[in-house]
């Protein structure tokens, strides 16, 4: 919740990047307005997403043959992955927990536009919870790629998604110490988070190629 108590010691860092005096060591992009609109756009790409799939497996739930909007061909189909295990892994489509999350961060992203400030235990949380998005995403990219062989279009863009998201909220926390690291690394970092953002999306990128090789080069037999 917004943080309203009188300065204290446990927020001092907090309080730093709200203010238009942020040190020059602080990213840009980790202070509070760009962050905030970092938030709102990232999730607003999330929610979007996860809200088309939403609609698209309540097609399929009505209809089994209903064709999605992203069934290309064998290899890009939302259709078929929505059929899969791993898209209810909790017993529910996974594309509920995208809108309930990515909301969430919009939300957040929206309170740190209009000048809220919050406590430290508000920022481990959704560290917390950024990381576990994260993780469970790149475990759903590794099934796509490697077990269904199939890829869902919408779902790459909450992959996109949460690329940035995850860096970004991490980097702001760790400039902000509520991550404790070394103050060289936290510099290294701080430096780095585009550059860590292009890599991940570059890795991606070369992942899909390499699972889909023979489809690019036209050797696949279809």
């Amino acid at each position: 919740m917004p943080s309203i108590s009188p300065a204290s010691d446990t927020h001092a860092a907090d309080r730093t990047l709200a203010t238009d005096s942020t040190p020059a060591s602080v990213p840009t992009m980790a202070r509070n307005r760009p962050f905030g609109w970092l938030l709102v756009i990232t999730g607003v790409v999330g929610w979007l997403a996860s809200g088309t799939l939403v609609l698209e497996k309540l097609a399929v739930l009505q209809d089994p043959n209903h064709t999605t909007v992203c069934d290309v061909n064998p290899w890009i189909s939302c259709g078929d992955v929505m059929k899969t295990w791993q898209s209810s892994l909790f017993g529910f489509p996974n594309m509920f927990i995208g809108i309930v999350a990515f909301a969430v961060i919009i939300t957040v992203g929206m309170a740190l536009l209009s000048g809220a400030t919050f406590a430290r235990w508000f920022w481990v949380g959704l560290q917390t919870g950024v990381t576990l998005g994260f993780a469970f995403v790149v475990w759903l990219w590794s099934q796509a790629l490697y077990d269904i062989h199939i890829l869902c279009p919408f779902c790459m863009i909450v992959w996109a998604a949460m690329i940035p998201l995850f860096v970004w909220v991490t980097i702001r926390n760790v400039t902000a110490g509520v991550i404790p690291v070394p103050s060289g690394a936290a510099r290294v970092l701080a430096d780095s988070g585009w550059i860590i953002t292009a890599l991940l999306y570059v890795a991606v990128i070369a992942t899909i190629f390499f699972a889909f090789i023979q489809v690019f080069a036209g050797t696949s037999g279809f």
